[in-house]
């Protein structure tokens, strides 16, 4: 039977003991396994976080647009916290926009099913796909056209103003 190594027992002072590995140059003693591994998630966690973000967006645009007797500062503020989040996510990590439209898909899911858990709406009330698209839904300035009804012809429905 293996002896656990830091990695299992103690992942914080794996952690520093591999940085000062790597920052004395010490290639033979570094946990390469568990290194890759760990860069990995690091970018798996990135992503996940770009797709959360989106979904939280996402599920408050369908609030908003679908409950207007109950919008409040509070969503208003999600909306734009999660739309400057993800600005500054894709600014840190600029290669994350060639995923994005494969993320914006899968974070309509878990927006939609935010958007149903928390109006009590039924699910055929909200679009199957996404009404919006990636760029009306970062765009800052969408939120001001759904005030004036986005479906509705006529001036105002140009949504990627």
């Amino acid at each position: 039977m293996l002896t656990p190594n830091l990695y299992e027992t103690d992942f914080y002072a794996w952690t520093k003991e591999q940085v000062s590995l790597l920052r004395n140059h010490q290639w033979d003693k570094i946990d390469l396994f568990n290194v890759i591994e760990e860069i990995e998630a690091l970018g798996r966690k990135e992503r996940q976080e770009l797709r959360n973000r989106l979904a939280i967006l996402l599920g408050h645009l369908l609030k908003w647009q679908f409950q207007p007797q109950k919008r409040t500062n509070s969503w208003f503020g999600t909306i734009r916290e999660q739309r400057i989040q993800i600005k500054l996510l894709l600014e840190d990590s600029p290669s994350l926009k060639s995923c994005l439209d494969e993320v914006f898909l899968a974070a309509y899911e878990i927006g939609l099913a935010l958007a149903i858990k928390e109006t009590q709406l039924g699910e055929q009330v909200f679009p199957e796909a996404s009404p919006y698209t990636l760029e009306q839904t970062l765009n800052p300035k969408f939120l001001t056209n759904i005030l004036q009804d986005p479906f509705a012809p006529g001036e105002g429905s140009d949504l990627a103003e």
